[in-house]
């Protein structure tokens, strides 16, 4: 195993999700990029169709109802990397990922809240002028982490 690989996790979930679908794509991406836990924040959603690896069974599933729940169960060590469209956020092409963290996404249509954004030690963003459909980005993120790129 690689060194650079031990005591290493990472997490993704979605604060607000909008569709049960979004969710169950993200989760299946989550899976197939060896994401260690998935989470929701807010809205809840049971087994989707679109989920046709059943991670949700497979990995850890966590739900908070709100975002201080989600926030004080940060896994100790962890760091949360927010998604967003902000001026704030760093470049995913330039973004050193975290050994350990948690990445936070927001529905398309609200994004992550404003409480989220200020407790995140990390935001990172994409290339794109508009918003992405929330599995796509988290995708798009998770892939990136697996990629040879330094960590932090």
């Amino acid at each position: 195993m690689n060194d650079n690989f031990i005591n290493e996790f990472f997490g993704i979930g979605i604060q607000n999700g909008k569709t049960p679908e979004n969710l169950g794509v993200l989760w299946r991406s989550a899976q197939n990029l060896g994401a260690s836990f998935i989470f929701t924040i807010g809205n809840r959603y049971a087994k989707q169709a679109c989920d046709t690896h059943n991670a949700v069974k497979s990995m850890p599933y966590f739900h908070y109802e709100n975002f201080d729940d989600f926030f004080k169960n940060l896994p100790k060590g962890a760091r949360l990397v927010g998604v967003e469209l902000d001026e704030r956020a760093e470049d995913l092409e330039t973004f050193e990922h975290p050994r350990r963290c948690v990445y936070l996404l927001g529905a398309e249509d609200n994004g992550l809240s404003k409480q989220a954004i200020e407790k995140c030690h990390s935001l990172v963003k994409f290339k794109s002028e508009k918003s992405l459909n929330v599995s796509v980005a988290g995708t798009i993120v998770l892939y990136d982490r697996g990629l040879n790129k330094p960590r932090s």
